[in-house]
């Protein structure tokens, strides 16, 4: 699977489907490696930020610089395992620790009143002032129980998210 030219076999689609939880079937599976192989332009069995960009849908999501360092140089299993968030096979859990990854962009598993402030300034832009974005992120906290101060975890999106019912698909276009 390390080239991208080669054909997947029986094991690879296997291997890929239990490595992203059964999330796609094995023809998506295929689909998903057509398209990646359509991405990987210079062919070394990883997408590059720059091939990522190439995408348009992907270009103009607000959320693009914050996933681009969540995908730059993923192979192909990386890959499908990346979209699995995506999946409505996806279990709630999966969803959730995926957001998580979104929010918290240095990585170091805690999430600040301040990340959550960046990632609605990206989903808001210039349509809300700070200052109402700063009201509504703690009156959301303020009625989950937390504070401007709270550091949260992953267990805390987990019950934050969890808990509200939230229900969360996305459909992945594999075609």
């Amino acid at each position: 699977m390390g080239n991208t030219s080669s054909m997947l076999t029986q094991y690879d689609i296997e291997e890929v489907q239990q490595h992203c939880n059964n999330a796609f079937s094995q023809q998506e599976i295929v689909s998903l490696y057509q398209r990646f192989c359509q991405l990987d332009r210079n062919g070394g069995g990883f997408i590059s930020a720059e091939e990522f960009l190439s995408v348009p849908e992907f270009a103009v999501n607000p959320l693009s610089q914050r996933l681009l360092r969540m995908l730059d140089g993923l192979n192909f299993k990386e890959f499908v395992a990346f979209l699995s968030a995506f999946s409505p096979r996806a279990t709630l859990q999966h969803k959730i620790e995926f957001i998580f990854k979104v929010y918290d962009s240095d990585g170091n598993g805690k999430v600040t009143f301040n990340d959550m402030l960046d990632v609605l300034h990206d989903l808001t832009g210039q349509f809300i002032s700070e200052q109402q974005r700063e009201q509504v992120l703690t009156h959301v906290l303020e009625e989950a129980g937390y504070t401007k101060e709270s550091l949260l975890v992953m267990s805390d999106f987990v019950k934050i998210l969890g808990s509200s019912g939230l229900k969360m698909e996305v459909e992945v276009p594999v075609d």
